[in-house]
């Protein structure tokens, strides 16, 4: 993965408008999964990238500190080169005394060297400490993002939860009305009601088959009546007293 490739999808999704994401999505649901998967496997891919470009850094700087440190003692054995060629000079050697110039001159010719190498180096350790310091930021926002996307799916979850059961009331109390003569409330009552009628038409059918006996009572004994009058009037020949009379 080119760096240049890890700035663009590291931009993108950083730049990315959730909300905005969400509102176009056909399922919010699944349109946030799937950014989540997104977010989780490019922090992967970022963390990794980074690393790498860490180490490279840090080996940069090390080349660097060594190349620093080594034109330091290139300098310090020039130095010690040149003041013993100044001694030898001193005591009349000038053969040893030219040698020692000469390898001043080669010290120095190596501090040179490693200065120079320490000089060309710095400009790309500054590119890519840059470089390193954009990344982080940039796998700082996108764990960001990722925890806002986290944070949504958790708040898209509770509310369909919510609306979930919300449906069941609504529904639940739609099915039960008492006014209405086709739930079964209804259909309970009209049977009730229909029981009440029924006792109600027996009751009514006992009482009146009650009034027919006393009825027959009656004309069984006006029956009595006659019959007892009409064996008085074959005894005796007259008429019979009349009851009113007799009381």
């Amino acid at each position: 993965m080119t760096k240049q490739s890890i700035f663009g999808r590291i931009s993108t999704l950083v730049r990315a408008n959730i909300n905005a994401l969400l509102d176009s999505a056909e399922d919010p649901q699944k349109m946030i999964d799937q950014l989540v998967r997104d977010y989780t496997n490019n922090i992967a891919d970022a963390e990794s990238a980074i690393a790498e470009t860490i180490g490279n850094l840090r080996l940069l700087e090390r080349d660097h500190e060594e190349d620093v440190q080594a034109a330091t003692e290139w300098g310090n054995k020039a130095l010690a080169a040149s003041r013993k060629a100044d001694e030898m000079r001193s005591s009349g050697n000038t053969a040893d005394a030219d040698k020692f110039d000469s390898l001043a001159k080669i010290a120095l010719q190596r501090q040179i060297s490693s200065e120079r190498e320490a000089r060309g180096a710095e400009p790309q350790i500054a590119a890519q400490t840059e470089i390193v310091d954009k990344l982080k930021s940039g796998l700082n926002g996108m764990k960001e993002k990722l925890g806002e996307l986290k944070n949504k799916r958790s708040e898209l979850l509770a509310r369909a939860k919510v609306a979930e059961a919300q449906t069941k009331v609504q529904d639940a109390v739609g099915s039960i009305n008492v006014l209405d003569p086709t739930s079964e409330l209804g259909r309970f009552e009209d049977k009730v009601r229909r029981q009440e009628a029924l006792a109600q038409g027996k009751a009514e059918l006992a009482a009146s088959s009650l009034d027919a006996q006393f009825e027959s009572l009656e004309d069984l004994g006006e029956l009595t009546e006659v019959e007892a009058r009409l064996a008085e009037l074959k005894a005796g020949g007259s008429a019979p007293r009349s009851a009113i009379e007799g009381s």
